[in-house]
Formats: C-alpha cells, sequence, structure tokens
C-alpha cells in the first residue's frame, strides 16, 4: 500500500525539521510510505529547511518538497497535496500540519483503519477524550467555540462526530478521486466541506483520540469569520438538500441513489396522501413511474387493488406490485392501455418527460373506453413562495431535487397546469394545492406536524403562493377518431332499424 503525508506548512521554519523528526519509523516498514511537503509561498525560510533537513541525512523517507508560487490558502494547499496523491497513485493521504500542532506518533494508528478496509476517512479527534483538550492548551473560548458549531453541524448533517475542526486527517485516496474537492474553498473551512462532501457520498468516517498540544506557533485563523464561514456552508448544503439552490460541490451523492430517492409520503397530507384517499378499494391502477413501488403497494395491502407499476429502472420483487414493467415514458408506445385500468397515476412525472405533450396526447388515445379512467397528476409548484423568494435574491439555481430539479423539462402554476390538461384533451374536474413534505424533512414530531398544519392553512389563504405541489384530477376526452368511429357505430345502428 502506498501511503503519502502530505505536510502543508506556511512559515514554518521553526518547526518544520521536529514535525519531520517524530513521522514514526515503522510506517516505512509497513507500508511504501512518502513524504511531500507543500510549502504554500512561506515568506520564512521554511523551503530551505526543508531542503536541509535531506542534506543533513536524517531522512527517514522518500521527501518531496515542493514551493506554491502564489499563496494558495490552506484549502487550496490541501487541494494540491490530494491532487497529487491522486495522480501518483497514492492509497492513502496523511494530512499533517508544518507548526507541529498535531502529533505525528499517531500516524499508525489513524492510518490503520483505511488499510484494513473499515473507513474511508480517519478523523483525529481532540474531543473523545473528556476535558483533555482544555488540558492541552486549548484556549476556552476555542473549546466553546469548537463544542457550539459540532453540535450545529450533527444537527443539520444528522451526523455524530465529536469534532470537525480538527486538521488531522487521513484519507482513502480512491474516496477522494470520487468527490469535487477541487470546488472547495481555499479558506479553512475546506474542511467543513469535505466533510460534507464525504458524508452526502456515504463514505465510512472514524474518529480516534489525538493529544491536544498548543504551542506557540502562530494561530492564521480569524476564528469569528471562520465560524461564520462554518455556519454559512452547512446550512448552504441543507438549503441544497430541500433543493433551493445548487452548488457543485455538494453534488456528490452517489448516482445509483437518484433512482430510489422518492420516499412514500404517507401519514400527512401530500399527493400520495391524496391520491390514496381517491382511490377506490378493489381498483385497477396504473402507476407510472412508479421508482420502488412505494404506493402501489399500500394500495394492495390496504385496498386490494389490482397494481400494475411501469417505471425506466427494475421494480424491487418485494414491491408487491401485480405487475411491474420496464419502460422508458419518453418512449410514447405504453406497454398497456389506459383503458383497462381505472385510475392513471402520475404523480411527480410529466415534468420530467422531454414532452409532456406528446406523452399525455398518446395516453388520451388509449384511454377511451367504456370504464371511466381518472388522471391523478401531479407536479411542484415554480410560484411556491419560497421560489419567489430565491428569485428576489437574484437566485435561479437548478439542483439535483425539489420543485427546480434539473430533469425537469417543464414547470406549472396552477393556471398553466390547467390550461396544459385541457390543450392535450383531458377535463379537469378538480385541482388543489399540496403543502411542502415538511415532515420528511423534520420528521413526524411537533415541528413537522405545525410547519405542514401552518402551510395547510396558508394554502386555504392563497394558494398559489403557498402550495408546493399542484394535484389535479382529469378525465380523458374522445379523441377525434374515437368521435367518429363512435359515429359510424351509430350511423350503422341507425341504419339497422330503418
Amino acid at each position: 500500500m502506498k501511503v503519502l503525508i502530505l505536510i502543508v506548512a506556511y512559515n514554518a521554519e521553526r518547526t518544520i525539521q521536529r514535525v519531520l523528526d517524530q513521522i514514526p519509523v515503522e510506517l516505512g516498514e509497513q507500508y511504501d510510505t512518502r513524504v511531500l511537503i507543500l510549502d504554500d509561498s512561506s515568506q520564512d525560510d521554511t523551503f530551505n529547511a526543508g531542503i536541509e533537513y535531506v542534506k543533513s541525512g536524517k531522512v527517514k523517507y522518500e521527501l518531496t518538497i515542493l514551493k506554491n508560487p502564489v499563496n494558495q490558502g490552506y484549502g487550496g494547499n490541501q487541494k494540491l497535496g490530494y491532487h497529487y496523491a491522486i495522480q501518483h497513485g497514492y492509497d492513502v493521504v496523511a494530512l499533517l500540519h508544518g507548526d507541529g500542532q498535531y502529533a505525528p506518533a499517531k500516524l499508525p494508528e489513524l492510518i490503520a483503519p483505511i488499510i484494513d478496509g473499515e473507513a474511508d476517512a480517519v478523523f483525529g479527534s481532540r474531543m473523545m477524550a473528556g476535558g483533555h483538550a482544555l488540558k492541552g492548551g486549548m484556549p476556552l473560548y476555542k473549546y466553546v467555540g469548537n463544542r457550539i458549531l459540532t453540535w450545529y453541524e450533527n444537527w443539520l448533517l444528522k451526523a455524530s462526530l465529536s469534532e470537525y475542526h480538527s486538521g488531522y486527517r487521513v484519507y482513502s485516496v480512491r474516496a477522494l478521486e470520487q468527490i469535487p474537492f477541487d470546488c472547495n474553498t481555499n479558506d479553512f473551512h475546506f474542511d467543513t466541506e469535505i466533510i460534507i462532501q464525504f458524508l452526502k457520498s456515504g463514505f465510512r468516517i472514524c474518529e480516534i483520540p489525538i493529544p491536544t498540544y498548543y504551542g506557540d506557533e502562530i494561530c492564521r485563523v480569524n476564528g469569528m469569520k471562520y465560524a461564520w464561514n462554518v455556519i454559512k456552508t452547512v446550512a448552504r448544503n441543507k438549503a441544497q438538500d430541500w433543493g433551493l439552490l445548487y452548488d457543485r460541490k455538494y453534488d456528490c451523492r452517489p448516482a445509483s441513489q437518484d433512482n430510489r430517492e422518492y420516499h412514500f409520503k404517507g401519514g400527512y397530507t401530500s399527493s400520495h396522501s391524496v391520491s390514496i384517499s381517491l382511490i377506490r378499494p378493489e381498483s385497477a391502477v396504473l402507476d407510472l413511474g412508479c421508482g420502488a413501488g412505494h404506493i402501489g403497494r399500500y394500495l394492495k395491502k390496504h385496498k386490494s387493488c389490482h397494481v400494475v407499476g411501469i417505471d425506466r429502472l427494475p421494480v424491487e420483487p418485494d414491491a408487491g406490485l401485480d405487475r411491474s414493467i420496464v419502460h422508458d415514458l419518453n418512449n410514447l408506445s405504453l406497454p398497456v392501455k389506459a383503458s383497462d385500468y381505472d385510475y392513471v397515476l402520475l404523480l411527480d412525472i410529466i415534468e420530467h418527460l422531454n414532452s409532456p405533450e406528446a406523452f399525455m396526447d398518446h395516453l388520451r388515445h388509449t384511454a377511451h373506453s367504456s370504464r371511466e379512467t381518472l388522471i391523478l397528476v401531479s407536479v411542484p409548484n415554480v410560484a411556491f413562495f419560497l421560489t419567489r423568494f430565491m428569485l428576489l435574491l437574484g437566485q435561479f439555481n437548478y439542483g439535483r431535487r425539489g420543485i427546480l430539479d434539473m430533469t425537469h423539462t417543464r414547470l406549472f402554476t396552477f393556471k398553466s397546469l390547467r390550461h396544459f390538461l385541457q390543450q392535450t384533451g383531458y377535463e379537469v374536474l378538480r385541482v388543489r394545492g399540496i403543502p411542502a413534505p415538511f415532515p420528511l424533512v423534520f420528521g413526524h414530531g411537533v415541528l413537522g406536524k405545525l410547519l405542514l398544519l401552518i402551510n395547510r392553512a396558508a394554502i386555504r389563504l392563497w394558494r398559489g403562493m403557498f402550495a408546493y405541489q399542484l394535484f389535479a384530477v382529469a378525465k380523458p376526452l374522445p379523441t377525434i377518431d374515437n368521435l367518429l368511429e363512435d359515429t359510424m357505430k351509430h350511423t350503422a345502428a341507425c341504419s339497422e332499424d330503418l
């Protein structure tokens, strides 16, 4: 296994040789270990101190020293080091600081979980061992700030790390290759952004206690600015999770998660629960874009419905549908006829299609029969107040989910949805507003229920502004072909009576 010890250094002339001295010899016995010093355009003789160390003959490992022509900042220097590790085929990269704040003696312990396949990132934590951080010289205000910021980050990121603000870290290079760390800030909150990226990517993070050491090194971090940047960074990521904005650096969720990201929204007012309430027991239901089959499973279990699901990806066998068909709805040749069903579900589907008009027109041509087929449609409301507010702030960012999902080809308001359905040959029986899925975001506790209740009340006051989704019940009207066919049959019947 190839291990790179990356030492980021700025004005570390007095400490860099001591850091090199303390790197354990056993690392070279266990792994193919190299050391890279990245001097971030220091104003002192950090670079020369590294060269002199090589000349002294005390070097334990192959040592490379690079000096940036222009200062890249703490985050920018890490980017270069990680790119170097990827470019040169390393398996593991361990981050050390050139000022000696972190004990190199802990490197074997931090590296081991990645080598053993137990983690993708290992963080040295100063907060795992009670009050040892304070005993090690951490100023009280930094200790309190660290605790508060860590609580805030754990709360919004749904994580349970003991510390987010240690710079002693070891990463799997394979994992680094899969996240856009090059999009991160060059400032000190780079460390927060890369944690978010690892969490969103589903990578395994473990922590190991490390000693706290505060010596006479110069602190180059503006504490208040750093704290504010961390707060903004985590909040911005959360806003992206809610579909309010888009930032490419947080677009690192595995593609496999996109196909099954939609959850069953039952137990509260949603497009799912409203659809279920309208469907009669023992009905025949066609669920177009059924995803994981949540709604169909519920309808079969609780309403004894016959459910056929169609999706562009295979539905898991345990979905429990009567039949599932793999089919891309952009291919207008549907493998079934809508006329064979009492209800056709188009929940959060038509806005994703290449040509919703052509699809709805084709669906209507398959729906003519003596059976009255009802079409249940839900789409996002582009006029939702949060979208309007973001527009007011100059934000109109497409993202991975939400109202401005990147895959949306159409954006609807109440008027445009009604017009769309009428223009494609449907009689609109009912249109209503659906509140935002607050319980899905905040859980089914007091907060989620309270926000849902407020949203429902606001919809009654001004549905165009406060409805998160639009829900319509429509009935397909006969096509010209259907009408002409009926006319021909009726004429033939009348002729027989003469």
